[in-house]
């Protein structure tokens, strides 16, 4: 199972931004903590913003902040909104080739259910577990 880097910059942004909280922060901030291009991180930024995981403040004392209390950001939802073809093999994903031996197959199933249960371990857990040592993180990321 692997995610996308978009996803690991979603979950580390989150993770910066939370472990700050309630206060803002800058991509350009968050770009140098974690050593990702601004570029990449603004895309990120405006997609958690538009899922509402995220608030932006826009001019000179701009940033960005948590649009929830980490308590209320599931990691299993935020993955499946960001993952939505999160299939670890091309028969799981719509529009891939299909696969010769798929009306014998019996792995799509075994795969799609590990799967599942992969997601059903993120929906345990929060982005408030995530920051614990919140006072480690803030030190590490030089956020604080």
């Amino acid at each position: 199972m692997q995610l996308t880097a978009f996803t690991d910059y979603s979950l580390r942004t989150l993770i910066g931004l939370g472990a700050v909280a309630p206060e803002k922060v800058t991509v350009g901030e968050l770009s140098a903590a974690y050593g990702i291009s601004v570029h990449h991180l603004l895309k990120v930024v405006t997609e958690l913003s538009a899922l509402g995981y995220v608030e932006t403040i826009r001019g000179k004392a701009g940033g960005a902040r948590l649009a929830k209390p980490p308590e209320e950001i599931r990691i299993g939802e935020l993955v499946r909104k960001l993952e939505p073809e999160l299939g670890v093999v091309p028969c799981l994903r719509t529009g891939d080739a299909p696969c010769v031996i798929a009306p014998a197959c019996h792995l799509k199933r075994v795969l799609a259910s590990a799967t599942e249960r992969f997601l059903e371990e993120l929906d345990r857990c929060t982005l408030a577990e995530l920051l614990e040592p919140r006072r480690k993180l803030q030190k590490l990321l030089k956020l604080a």
